[in-house]
């Protein structure tokens, strides 16, 4: 592993830049993304991905506006305020994302790794709380950003960054499935320059919902806001911003399950809050569930691989950061997190896991709502996959190492046959045989608890 030097304890170092995911936009880690979330480009040439199109609007209008009925871990007003403070990405410590550590290891997480602003927002400064959990952090998130940033312009309108046509490489991709760029424009009626469309395609809720529930609040700097400032400007304009797949989602799912894999203990309820985070970018209405769906797979996948220390995964600088093998990196990091996890707490890292009067505090709940953002409710699009559970250790060998780099008293073969009698339904979108679409139908609720209980 090797980081910057001069990094203290509480470690500050610089993020990935978009300059720098965009300039590996077409790596073969991207092109592997991009071939994984390529199936919603041809939703609209069958009458089963025509319908999956119409409920993904119809979902998402409803989840946006309240009236879902969705079992969401807070009130639906809560929840909204919520969704105004997660706007803003804490992708250099995952600080916003520890809170799913419990009431009193998420404080104590979040006093060591924290962000901080003299200007509400508009230049920021933040902590770690060593240098080996900084470039875990740096390196997992730069990993699935680049994946991610491939993906908006590639499915908007064939680009890198709008304007640069892709290489054959990528543009194969949509041919060998028959699919389209621009799908949601084409699918909602708002077709990329077309009034109140986005420039490129792919434009989002906010732009193609027959409804909208506009609302205000503090930003994560207790800065008065709205989700329109989050949407239309001035803190962010996304008008012309691509929507598939969700980067946040990606983000937030990467970051939390590293928080899962550092503090097995705390692993459900920290996948729990990965899929509230992916949610949260529904109810502000930047994002639809298929662009939820396709970023949760999108991270789920690239964190395995980097755990399988797959090549293209490992090796690779990522800005000033570079890990060879991230299982080392991870134990590292982990040991560090322990130690000052109890340290703050005054007691083992298992007793004080329990200490948590939160809003992740009752599994059940977290259970129902996870549950209830696993497909969204969208109709079965391959019904091939539906019909029977994927064979994880067969499509997917390497999905096993993230329940084994949490409990590692599991073999990769235990562990892929949890993930296999655990997995969610199936026929998906995303889910068309492919080893990337068998990270979509993945319950790892279920899985870490089935794990945990495992001898």
């Amino acid at each position: 592993m090797r980081i910057p030097n001069g990094i203290g304890a509480i470690a500050t170092i610089c993020a990935v830049s978009l300059t720098a995911a965009g300039a590996q936009a077409q790596s073969a880690t991207a092109l592997t993304a991009l071939r994984g979330l390529a199936p919603v480009s041809a939703l609209g040439t069958t009458e089963p991905g025509k319908a999956a199109l119409a409920a993904n609007l119809a979902v998402t209008t409803a989840i946006q506006t309240g009236t879902a009925d969705q079992p969401t871990l807070l009130p639906f007003p809560e929840q909204q305020q919520l969704a105004l403070r997660d706007a803003f990405i804490t992708q250099g410590n995952a600080t916003e994302l520890a809170d799913g550590l419990g009431s009193r290891l998420g404080a104590i997480y979040q006093a060591g790794a924290a962000y901080s602003s003299p200007d509400g927002g508009k230049t920021t400064h933040f902590t770690n709380i060593s240098p080996a959990i900084a470039a875990l952090i740096t390196y997992a998130q730069a990993t699935s950003r680049v994946d991610s940033d491939a993906g908006k312009y590639f499915f908007a309108n064939a680009t890198t960054d709008g304007s640069q046509p892709v290489a054959p490489a990528a543009t194969t991709i949509l041919e060998e499935v028959s699919g389209v760029t621009d799908i949601f424009g084409r699918a909602y009626g708002l077709p990329a320059g077309s009034p109140g469309a986005g420039r490129f395609g792919n434009s989002r809720p906010f732009q193609t919902a027959p409804h909208f529930l506009a609302y205000t609040g503090q930003d994560y700097f207790g800065t008065l806001s709205g989700n329109v400032a989050y949407l239309r400007g001035p803190a962010q304009n996304l008008s012309n911003s691509p929507s598939y797949p969700s980067g946040h989602t990606t983000y937030g799912y990467t970051e939390s399950l590293l928080l899962a894999l550092l503090v097995p203990q705390r692993y459900q309820q920290m996948v729990t809050r990965g899929a509230e985070y992916g949610n949260n970018r529904i109810i502000i209405g930047a994002h639809y569930a298929m662009d939820v769906l396709g970023g949760r797979t999108l991270a789920l996948h690239d964190v395995a691989h980097l755990l399988a220390n797959a090549a293209g995964y490992v090796g690779v600088p990522r800005g000033s950061v570079q890990i060879d093998d991230f299982r080392k990196a991870l134990d590292t990091a982990r040991a560090d997190l322990v130690t000052a996890l109890e340290a703050g707490c005054g007691g083992s890292i298992e007793s004080c896991a329990r200490q948590d009067d939160s809003r992740f505090a009752q599994a059940e709940r977290n259970q129902i709502f996870y549950d209830s953002t696993q497909t969204y409710g969208l109709p079965v699009v391959f019904a091939r996959t539906a019909a029977a559970p994927a064979d994880v250790g067969e499509l997917a060998p390497e999905a096993g190492y993230l329940l084994t780099a949490a409990f590692p008293h599991l073999t990769l073969a235990q562990a892929n046959a949890i993930l296999t009698e655990t997995q969610g339904p199936g026929g998906g979108f995303l889910d068309n045989g492919s080893g990337f679409g068998v990270y979509s139908r993945l319950d790892l609720v279920r899985a870490a608890r089935k794990a945990a209980a495992t001898p």
